[in-house]
């Protein structure tokens, strides 16, 4: 065991089966988070971490917000846990409303759950039972694309396209994948690339394959975030809108990372200008301080499964789960909404995200960088494998970086950025100038 990890014991250390880990490196080498405020982590040794990618893409406004915080402490002393199934908690209709208030017009009802992962294997049982409950019980087909990512349970990971995420655990749900966007003409492109709206006829192949009687959506990030950053050519997500309409085929798209603010917009929809039927958000509605996610329908799509001739007591969707729309992760979505509103955090992240923009992109020159991706407050970098290990460079300049005072995301073949909404130019060119330093010395 290392000096990082004295206060823990090996036992401790062996005991927890860590997610998205490689944990054999980790438990050899272990990188501890004791405490974190505003823009900066603490670990075990005492150093100022910047935090490079706000979290997990969850902690715009930074850490240890006060109101949050004492939201959470408030709510705890008043009501801790209150069963949603069959009862309500004030909370949760007064936050469900909240969150329309950020949608596009019409995406007015919330199903609430406990996270990304779980938001995206609701969205997809509310597409077929959709279909069901307007007697198109053929419409089954589910179509992702790929180097998306929606969460990592089974729908999600079925309609997900990282080989990576489904390779260890076989057979998944039947689905489709578009192709995905990263095209050579693209590479270094600042903000939405020109070319690869064409690609959006992907949808008319496997139309022609399937018939659209038996398809019943199509489920993309509108900016890939954890497959490195690719935000979406100019017209694409139109033209995926587009042959939905023509075709009957409801549109989701995956928020968890865009919506909130990131993307300088209240929704990765307002940003590009498309409204999908279905959004699915998480990270940013509570600022990461309690877990929470929800899925934000057209009213429509609501409508239909009311329209029903059963008795008004039956279940008209039998889903949900023990943490929907948990007290305090109501009182916390409450309270990152008002500050995200208040604080001006949107007009923050369309302010800095240009001065973003600049300095990432300064490394373009940089040895081993393929190609470098951004829009609002997420960038990400590419870089060249070495020769049999597409994974390792990312990692070790991820390691690089926090022997720097860093924390920035690897997977993949890449490095990605998601930074505060409250960052300022003194702590970007800090960031940029560590990162050009540590992807020079793994060349």
């Amino acid at each position: 065991m290392t000096e990082h990890s004295e206060s823990l014991s090996q036992s401790q250390l062996d005991a927890y089966w860590m997610p998205f880990t490689g944990n054999r490196q980790f438990k050899e080498d272990p990188r501890i988070i004791t405490a974190a405020s505003g823009m900066y982590y603490q670990d075990d040794q005492g150093r100022s971490i910047f935090d490079g990618l706000s979290g997990l893409w969850t902690c715009g406004f930074g850490h240890n917000v006060s109101a949050i915080n004492a939201a959470i402490a408030e709510q705890a002393g008043r009501l801790d846990f209150s069963p949603t199934f069959q009862f309500g908690h004030p909370g949760a209709f007064q936050l469900a409303e909240r969150i329309t208030q950020f949608m596009p017009e019409g995406l007015n009802r919330v199903f609430f759950c406990g996270s990304g992962s779980e938001a995206a294997d609701t969205a997809l049982k509310i597409a077929r039972g959709y279909w069901r409950a307007r007697g198109q019980a053929s419409k089954t087909r589910l179509i992702g694309r790929a180097k998306g990512y929606h969460g990592v349970n089974f729908g999600g990971i079925s309609v997900g396209g990282i080989g990576g995420n489904r390779a260890s655990f076989g057979e998944g749900i039947a689905s489709d994948h578009l192709r995905h966007t990263w095209l050579k003409d693209n590479y270094f492109t600042p903000g939405q690339p020109e070319v690869g709206a064409e690609l959006a006829d992907d949808l008319l192949e496997l139309i022609t394959l399937h018939d659209a009687s038996n398809i019943a959506a199509v489920i993309v990030e509108p900016l890939s975030g954890s497959s490195g950053v690719f935000p979406p050519p100019k017209g694409y997500l139109q033209r995926l809108r587009d042959i939905c309409d023509q075709h009957q085929i409801l549109l989701i798209f995956d928020e968890v990372i865009t919506a909130f603010g990131r993307m300088g917009a209240n929704t990765g929809s307002e940003a590009f200008g498309v409204k999908p039927d279905v959004i699915n958000v998480a990270k940013q509605l509570t600022n990461g301080a309690m877990p929470m996610g929800a899925v934000v329908v057209d009213q429509s799509i609501y409508d239909c499964f009311m329209d029903t001739k059963a008795p008004h007591y039956a279940l008209e969707v039998p889903h949900g789960y023990t943490y929907s729309a948990h007290p305090l992760a109501c009182a916390a979505g409450l309270a990152s909404l008002d500050i995200l509103e208040r604080e001006h955090m949107i007009e923050r992240v369309n302010a800095i995200a240009p001065v973003f923009e600049r300095s990432i992109h300064q490394l373009a020159n940089t040895p081993s960088v393929v190609d470098i991706r951004n829009y609002g407050l997420a960038g990400g970098i590419t870089l060249a494998p070495y020769e049999g290990e597409p994974l390792r460079r990312p990692f070790e300049v991820a390691m690089s970086m926090w022997q720097k005072g860093f924390y920035v995301r690897y997977g993949g073949d890449t490095i990605q950025l998601g930074l505060p909404f409250i960052v300022e130019a003194p702590q970007i060119d800090q960031l940029m100038n560590a990162l050009g330093e540590s992807i020079g010395e793994c060349a």
